[in-house]
């Protein structure tokens, strides 16, 4: 049903385990962020790139169109949906998942991911993310809340290597168009695997808009994901109501302490629309 993958940039080196991995880029409407991605994906020389294209309508698809890349369509299904569709057209043992909003700094970033995986046995393996974003406000927020917020190191899949199979095996709640790393995360830790997030390879995160429309965006996604699994979980969720209350307290607590009071507006925001995507999941 799919192509044949084409080989990324480069050939193929004596041992590396990037010859055995495949890179899946999910994009929608991504054409200013999708260039620099997927450069510093091909530098790395992975056996093969994905990249699933969620029906774009602002020139993204002609973008790919420069690049030695596979390109999938998860015909407008959502992030979690195109995610899979790129590991399941995968032929390797390794699958990398990297979104478009992500830089790798170097030639050597996923080799250097890779080798942690193996040598720590991980199931699955995230690398730390420095945050970025333009001049206005909110995007200056936003990167304050994940550079000094406890989710900086909490496993997620924004760049993370798995075992094909196991990712496969696992796959995703279609249930959660957001949310899904959350919900992700709880079973596999439910089945033993070994996640994390490193603290030797990190990533530059960019924040696709830096306005008060791109913040709530992201603050009511996040509010959904949490109440799905709130409602999914029951009691055993029941925990996770409190997390946007705690991070603003902490939050706020972080900026007087900085005098970055400046902050202290965007973290109310951040817990009203956090609760408001919880009641309202549609």
């Amino acid at each position: 049903m799919t192509a044949p993958l084409p080989s990324a940039a480069g050939g193929p080196s004596a041992g590396r385990l990037c010859d055995d991995l495949t890179v899946v880029v999910p994009v929608r409407n991504a054409k200013d962020l999708v260039d620099e991605c997927l450069r510093s994906v091909l530098a790395c020389r992975p056996a093969a790139v994905v990249v699933v294209d969620g029906l774009s309508t602002d020139g993204t698809l002609e973008r790919l169109q420069d690049y030695p890349v596979t390109v999938l369509s998860d015909e407008g299904r959502g992030l979690p949906a195109a995610r899979l569709l790129g590991a399941q057209a995968a032929t390797t043992r390794l699958v990398a998942l990297v979104d478009a909003d992500v830089v790798l700094p170097d030639a050597d970033t996923l080799e250097d991911l890779a080798t942690e995986f193996v040598e720590g046995g991980y199931t699955a393996l995230q690398a730390g993310q420095e945050s970025v974003s333009g001049p206005g406000y909110w995007g200056q927020a936003l990167v304050h809340h994940h550079r000094t917020g406890r989710s900086r190191y909490w496993f997620g899949l924004v760049c993370t290597i798995f075992e094909r199979e196991v990712l496969l095996h696992h796959g995703f709640d279609p249930d959660f168009a957001s949310g899904e790393d959350i919900e992700l995360r709880w079973r596999l830790e439910a089945a033993g695997a070994r996640i994390g997030v490193s603290r030797r390879t990190s990533v530059q995160h960019r924040y696709a808009g830096d306005d008060f429309a791109f913040a709530r965006d992201q603050f009511l996604m996040d509010g959904r994901g949490l109440g799905r699994m709130v409602r999914q979980q029951g009691w055993r969720g029941a925990g996770l109501v409190a997390l946007p209350a705690a991070a603003a307290v902490r939050g706020i607590a972080l900026a007087l302490a900085g005098r970055q009071m400046r902050f202290v507006p965007y973290y109310v925001c951040f817990a009203v629309y956090n609760y408001w995507g919880m009641v309202r999941l549609r």
